[in-house]
């Protein structure tokens, strides 16, 4: 099934199949905003509700599933490649910082949408270029970005891709800041762990900017890779950490996973081999939300002494990237 609604006064698509039904709001980001699943009583994103429609349109990185082009932090909001200068906005005053990228608000189009009984599929394009100024004056490469979400009775599937439309190779770094809602299917904070596909810790500077250094887990951290940790109703997390597999799913698993201990309940978020580092942030630990941030490249890579270590890699002239996600309950 899929129907256009009225989200509060946003413009909406509503999909479902079997247990399964989401939300998405093309014009924000092509931000899919909800994902619940009827049999557990699960919500699994933060979902905006009636009174926080502003919050969601001055913020939508803290709801559903916005993307981050480029994701998390560009030191002094600026950086050099290729003999070009790129220079963003300081979004955080007091980091002298760029952050979470220049698509997460944009206007995005239903492209395509179809539903066979067994998969709806859903295809939502943005395309800049000069005369697209909100995005083309910061990032002066025309491209498409194309973000498609593969619904079916086993869950959501998410891709993005970027196509290079310019004659010159085009950075590109993406993430996700995806709120996990949790507790996702009631009961208490302390009801829930998460687990992370984590390897080392990054060591972050005052302004939330990797040093360069890598640094044991900890005692704190380490139970991400194990029992899990408790991230709601907590003390603060922010911090950055490299990637690697953990055994979730029956097999080696890069990404989260929540579990509900009274009912044994969990949920999935998988990503694919192009996340290269997490951000885990619960934006204070005081609110129903964590999020486990997958970035195809390290906080601000383009500006590190070996940018493509960490993960900066550009789209030639013609080409085309792309990276996908899955998010899950049972």
């Amino acid at each position: 099934m899929i129907r256009t609604v009225d989200y509060y006064g946003l413009h909406a698509v509503e999909f479902s199949v079997g247990d399964y039904t989401a939300l998405l709001v093309p014009g924000t980001g092509a931000n899919l905003v909800r994902l619940a699943h009827a049999r557990l009583g699960a919500e699994l994103l933060r979902t905006p509700g009636p009174g926080e429609i502003d919050a969601f349109l001055g913020r939508p990185h803290v709801y559903g599933m916005p993307v981050l082009f480029p994701p998390n932090r560009i030191a002094d909001g600026t950086y050099a490649y290729g003999g070009r200068t790129y220079r963003f906005p300081i979004t955080i005053a007091r980091e002298n910082n760029y952050h979470h990228g220049i698509l997460k608000s944009q206007p995005f189009v239903v492209s395509k949408a179809r539903d066979d009984g067994r998969e709806v599929f859903i295809e939502c394009r943005c395309y800049s270029n000069p005369a697209c100024d909100a995005v083309y004056r910061d990032f002066p490469h025309p491209f498409k970005c194309k973000i498609c979400f593969r619904l079916t009775a086993a869950g959501l599937e998410q891709e993005v891709m970027f196509g290079n439309k310019g004659a010159d190779p085009m950075p590109v770094g993406v993430g996700f800041h995806t709120p996990l809602r949790i507790p996702f299917a009631g009961g208490r904070a302390e009801d829930y762990r998460l687990r992370l596909a984590v390897g080392d810790r990054v060591e972050l500077d005052g302004r939330n900017l990797p040093t360069g250094r890598l640094l044991p887990l900890g005692e704190r951290f380490a139970r991400l890779r194990d029992e899990g940790l408790q991230v709601t109703e907590c003390a603060a997390i922010e911090a950055g950490f490299t990637v690697r597999a953990i055994e979730a799913a029956g097999r080696p698993f890069r990404g989260a996973e929540v579990r509900d201990l009274r009912t044994g309940a969990r949920v999935f978020y998988e990503a694919d081999d192009r996340t290269v580092y997490w951000t885990l942030w619960n934006d204070g630990g005081r609110v129903p939300y964590c999020c486990p941030e997958p970035q195809s490249w390290w906080t601000d890579a383009p500006n590190a002494p070996d940018p493509a270590a960490r993960g900066f890699r550009t789209v030639p002239p013609g080409g085309r990237w792309s990276m996908k996600f899955r998010l899950w309950a049972e």
